[in-house]
């Protein structure tokens, strides 16, 4: 019997601990009635097989995901396995210093392979990283898209810093040092173009925030 374990925007999550033997997270497209129900269905079914295309996309790169078990576009979902484990964003406080280090170590290196096979996440945060048997599982790639762009990279890293800042703020610097180490690691080259430009959004969007504050 499957639960109903999420409610978002975009899906809704259940979980069945019995699905012909396996446990398993089943992410469900619902319908949205603001939307003329024949685009409304094109648009879950085109997003279903997208999330499903990446998840298998970064898998090959060497990105620990869960796997996936079957895809049903017509109905908009997916099945995938149930990875147990704590969310990297309930943990961090827990660690000792070189935990964390070596925690967002292999967080840069694991999104240095993804941005590598050209995958933006989307939604790049801690609570969308599950640590497990000593692995880090990526999941949660519904916003995610294939772009060759550094300013879409950018804004990935973008979200992540800004996501230290408000949540791990004791320990932000740290954590993103360690994380740069780790995506150099895996990005080589180009991992510093993508940093400036992390950089460059950072700065953008402190101009747009006085802009406004000083508009009200």
């Amino acid at each position: 019997m499957a639960k109903l374990i999420a409610k978002g925007a975009e899906a809704d999550l259940w979980l069945d601990l019995d699905w012909y033997g396996l446990e398993v997270i089943i992410k469900v497209r619902g319908e949205k009635k603001y939307r003329h129900p024949k685009l409304d269905r094109e648009i879950r079914r085109a997003r279903t097989i997208q999330e499903a295309s990446i998840l298998h996309r970064v898998k090959g790169a060497g990105v620990t995901t869960p796997l996936v078990y079957h895809v049903d576009p017509e109905n908009a979902k997916i099945v995938m396995e149930y990875v147990r484990g704590k969310r990297v964003r309930d943990i961090v406080d827990s660690l000792s210093e070189e935990e964390r280090i070596t925690l967002f170590k292999t967080i840069g290196r694991t999104t240095g392979l993804m941005h590598g096979s050209n995958v933006i996440h989307g939604d790049l945060t801690t609570s969308n990283m599950i640590k497990t048997d000593g692995r880090v599982v990526f999941i949660d790639f519904g916003l995610g898209e294939v772009s060759m762009e550094v300013e879409k990279r950018g804004v990935d890293l973008n979200l992540l810093k800004r996501m230290l800042t408000s949540t791990h703020y004791m320990y932000t610097e740290e954590l993103f040092e360690a994380f740069k180490d780790g995506y150099r690691d895996s990005m080589g080259d180009m991992a510093d173009m993508v940093l400036e430009r992390m950089k460059e959004i950072e700065q953008r969007g402190r101009y747009i925030e006085r802009d406004m504050a000083h508009n009200r």
